[in-house]
């Protein structure tokens, strides 16, 4: 063998031997590495699991602290008294609007009455009619006047809840500070449902009416409400629906009202009485006035209480085409009133109302507006009325009304005849007692005549007494 054949045949021999020399140490490296890497792993979870056992310990006592705060709150809830309403600032019973389809920033507000009328009249010249509203308060029109020998008087017990009343009113606040306000008021004067359902034999129903209904945006009021004639923070406080009631302007009707200040102006719904030409107490009503009532207040306010001036220019008119007669007249009418405060227990209300054709917004139309002559024109009819009263509180539970009420009318007898309407008065005194709060229990005396142009008188005895609790 030569050298180059010795030297082919070390070369892979060499090689042969560095592999075998090798590969026990590569193994022993993976070997090595893969416990170093078990060994690590097996750290990394003791230290995952020390964490979990932490967070567990620590959330425990988050939930042992948070149930220890609760029960310190629900004691301190428990011993401390509600803090008082502020006086004239009530909390809201709800913080939002009530109902969903309302607008933000919207409160809901409802109230009202429950009232329980019981009376016994006297008349000396005949009955009031059975289920009339002269038997539930007092309507001077209905009167009894004139039956002479052929009609004797008598004394009648009436009761009834249907002056019982509830409303409701939104308040929204509007941006850039605007007020818009809403506002239904009913009572269940309006009569029997039915012929059966709404008499005194069985169930007394009666049905729903609508007193207001109007919306408020800033100064502007739209729909219907007390006339803007009409001051009705003067009236007494009396146990009859309304008291002096010939002395008093009184009517709600459809209109459009403007308020700045003391000073308002409205736009009403026109409608025209009319008594027939020789129609004595008969009464025509007329809707047939292209232009509205137009009414201005001045209503000054203190602490000395309130004056107010009132103004009134009407169209009357009255259109039958069969009978070839349209007509119509101008008609005005000025009404003073206030109430004066005399001190913390007395104070003094009046009003004093006039014109002419102004019949049907006083005493609840106890005389019209004006009378057909024989060729169909209107004639107007004057009147002059009003109320004074005082008021005095003996306690705070217990208070006291004096007043006196008249209107007189100037009727152009030639053409109304002279059973009609010439003048009626009344006379009151109460005592109101509130045992409980917003519970008052009342008893008035009223005397009143109602007297016709031919001289006849009617008077009217009656005790009113009510059960009244203000929600």
């Amino acid at each position: 063998m030569n050298i180059r054949n010795a030297s082919l045949v070390r070369r892979p021999l060499a090689a042969a031997l560095f592999v075998a020399l090798l590969a026990p140490g590569a193994a022993w490296a993976e070997t090595a590495r893969e416990k170093a890497l078990e060994a690590r792993v097996s750290q990394l979870e003791a230290q995952v699991q020390m964490l979990l056992q932490s967070q567990q310990q620590q959330q425990g006592q988050i939930t042992q602290a948070q149930s220890q705060i609760t029960e310190v709150q629900t004691a301190q809830a428990a011993a401390t008294p509600p803090a008082p309403a502020k006086p004239g600032a009530p909390a809201p019973i709800q913080k939002t609007a009530i109902s969903a389809g309302a607008g933000p920033n919207t409160r809901f507000t409802y109230g009202g009455f429950i009232k329980l009328d019981a009376s016994v009249t006297s008349t000396n010249d005949g009955d009031i009619a059975d289920g009339t509203v002269g038997r539930m308060f007092y309507v001077p029109k209905t009167i009894p006047v004139g039956g002479g020998a052929t009609r004797e008087g008598g004394a009648d017990t009436d009761m009834g809840a249907q002056f019982s009343r509830f409303w409701f009113q939104t308040d929204t606040d509007l941006d850039g500070g605007s007020k818009l306000k809403s506002y239904l008021e009913f009572d269940l004067f309006g009569g029997g449902s039915t012929a059966f359902m709404g008499n005194e034999l069985a169930t007394n129903t009666y049905g729903l009416t609508v007193r207001q209904a109007y919306v408020q945006w800033n100064n502007w009021l739209a729909g219907q409400a007390w006339t803007n004639f009409q001051d009705t923070a003067a009236l007494p406080d009396t146990v009859d629906f309304l008291g002096p009631t010939e002395g008093t302007v009184f009517v709600r009707q459809a209109q459009i009202r403007y308020t700045k200040g003391p000073w308002s102006f409205s736009m009403e719904n026109p409608e025209t009485a009319i008594t027939p030409y020789n129609g004595n107490m008969a009464q025509i009503q007329s809707d047939d006035g292209a232009m509205p009532d137009f009414t201005f207040r001045y209503n000054p306010k203190g602490e000395w209480g309130h004056f107010s001036v009132a103004g009134l220019v009407r169209q009357l008119k009255y259109q039958n085409g069969p009978a070839h007669i349209s007509s119509d007249k101008m008609a005005w009418g000025l009404s003073l009133s206030g109430k004066w405060n005399l001190g913390a227990n007395d104070d003094l209300r009046y009003m004093v109302s006039g014109g002419d054709g102004t019949g049907r917004y006083i005493g609840l139309a106890l005389n019209n507006d004006a009378a057909l002559d024989p060729d169909g024109d209107l004639e107007n009819i004057s009147v002059i009325s009003g109320f004074a009263g005082w008021r005095h509180v003996f306690s705070p539970k217990l208070r006291g009304n004096v007043f006196y009420s008249r209107a007189q009318y100037d009727n152009p007898t030639e053409y109304t005849g002279l059973g009609i309407t010439k003048a009626a008065q009344s006379a009151h005194i109460n005592l109101i007692y509130t045992p409980l709060p917003k519970l008052d229990l009342g008893a008035e005396y009223i005397w009143g005549q109602r007297e016709l142009e031919n001289g006849d008188r009617g008077d009217l005895n009656r005790l009113q007494t009510h059960v009244k609790y203000t929600f």
